[in-house]
Parts: structure tokens; C-alpha cells; sequence
């Protein structure tokens, strides 16, 4: 982002930088400020009351930059403090309510350059006032964008994640994203295309192999009874169930014990 540069005589002018959440509006406004302290020049720095997410005397970005801060409850406050000061830094500007824009352009008039971040739609995707108001008078504007967290495209919108009355609920990344327009339209219906979600891990080799082998098979069934198993004698292997067929006679069929049945 570029810094403007006047190119009139008045000295007095005013600034805005706007966008979704997470579009960098607190980083950019930072950067501005701390140029003008290196070059000795008289800054205030203002935020609303009611943005206490991370400190209630600092300006902090999403990215934990921060720099000192006054905190005021309603617009006209900067008025008080602003007399000696030759650059205001005003941030989330959306949340001071319709009175900001007369005090900008009374800042601007006395010679002041005025900037200011803020959202220009809230979570519905409905303008934020007063910042299209101020949109309408300022000389420089800045439009950030963000990255939507879905698809990865250009992102002007911050959609709410859960359900919560109120055009007013301060909150981070638990409660907002910014969105693309698709995404955004889409709501919890928006999900990561498939072929850009990670493929999954491959198993090691040892598990394949496991489960390539076969199992073993059961005992083949003989009628109503299974084979029999073998057992070892001292002259070798032998049915331990099964009758010996080695002789018949009159008498019968002689047994393993040589008695006749």
C-alpha cells in the first residue's frame, strides 16, 4: 500500500483504509503513524471503548503490531485531545458512530491530516456507517483486501462463524473469517474443493504387506467330523483316532493294540 502525497497547499486532509477483517487495514494504519513519529511529527492516536480484544491502551493488528493508544467512548472525545497534534490516527472507525464524519472534516479544515481504518461492511455484507460516509469526503482511500479462508481467493467480506444477534459482537478468528463473494454467499455450506484438500497418507509398508497376506485356510471338513490331526511316534507320524486297516479276518478288523473287534 502507498502512502498518499498531498499535491495541494491546504495541509489539512483526510485518510481511510478499509476492508474485510483480517485485510492488514491495522498494520497499514500503524505503518503511517510510526513514519510520521520518525519524522518528529505531533501524533494522537484514538480507538472506540468497546474494541478491547487485545489491549485497552494500545492500536494491535491481527498480527500483534501495536503502538500506544487513547481510548475514547464516542468521536467527539478526540476533539479534546487532538488540538496540538499535526496527524490523528483513528482506528475501527465504524464503531464511533455517525458523529465521526463531522469531526474528521473539523480536523481536516484546522489542518490536520486525518487517518482512519475501519470496516466498510459488517457481517451481514451491509455498508458499516459512518464509514461510507466518510468514504464520500475523504481525499485518500485505501480498499484492502483479505484472503478467503475457504478457497483462497480475494476476500471483501467478514463472515460470521456462529450464530449470535447483533450488528455489534467484537471477536477474533473464533467468531469471523474473511470470504471471497462466492464463499460468502455459500455460508456453512462453503467448503475447500476437493482437489485442493491433502490426499491421504499412504500406509507403510510393513501394514501393506499384512494385509496382502492370506489367511490361513480351516480345517477341510470330512463328513460330519473334521480331519483328525496327526501326532508323532517314535516310528513316525500316525492317526491317533483312526483304526489300522492292516489285516482282516473272520473275526473282524484288528485294532492298533493288536486285539481283534
Amino acid at each position: 500500500m502507498s502512502e498518499p502525497t498531498p499535491t495541494f497547499s491546504h495541509p489539512g486532509w483526510i485518510e481511510v483504509i478499509v476492508g474485510s477483517m483480517y485485510s492488514g487495514k491495522t498494520e497499514e494504519l500503524i505503518r503511517r503513524l510510526r513514519r510520521a513519529q520518525i519524522a518528529r511529527q505531533r501524533v494522537e492516536i484514538f480507538k472506540p471503548a468497546v474494541d478491547d480484544r487485545y489491549a485497552k491502551d494500545h492500536i494491535v493488528s491481527h498480527s500483534d503490531l501495536r503502538i500506544p493508544s487513547r481510548t475514547v467512548k464516542t468521536a467527539r472525545e478526540v476533539l479534546k485531545y487532538a488540538h496540538e497534534a499535526q496527524v490523528i490516527g483513528i482506528d475501527e472507525g465504524q464503531f464511533l458512530g455517525a458523529g465521526l464524519v463531522s469531526v474528521c472534516e473539523s480536523l481536516a479544515r484546522s489542518g490536520k491530516r486525518v487517518i482512519v481504518a475501519g470496516l466498510d461492511q459488517d457481517y451481514r455484507g451491509r455498508p458499516f456507517e459512518p464509514m461510507p460516509q466518510l468514504l464520500a469526503i475523504a481525499e485518500y482511500i485505501t480498499k484492502a483486501l483479505a484472503i478467503c479462508m475457504v478457497c483462497g481467493g480475494p476476500a471483501n467480506r467478514t463472515y460470521r462463524k456462529v450464530k449470535r444477534g447483533g450488528r455489534v459482537v467484537v471477536g477474533g478468528s473464533e467468531l469471523y473469517e474473511a470470504r471471497c463473494r462466492r464463499c460468502y454467499d455459500l455460508g456453512p455450506r462453503a467448503r475447500v474443493p476437493s482437489a485442493e484438500r491433502p490426499a491421504a497418507a499412504p500406509k507403510p509398508a510393513r501394514l501393506a504387506a499384512a494385509a496382502g497376506r492370506s489367511k490361513p485356510s480351516r480345517p477341510r471338513k470330512t463328513g460330519d467330523s473334521t480331519q483328525p490331526s496327526q501326532t508323532k511316534s517314535s516310528g513316525g507320524t500316525r492317526d491317533s483316532k483312526t483304526v489300522s486297516r492292516r489285516g482282516t479276518g473272520r473275526g473282524g478288523v484288528r485294532t492298533a493294540s493288536g486285539l481283534r473287534v
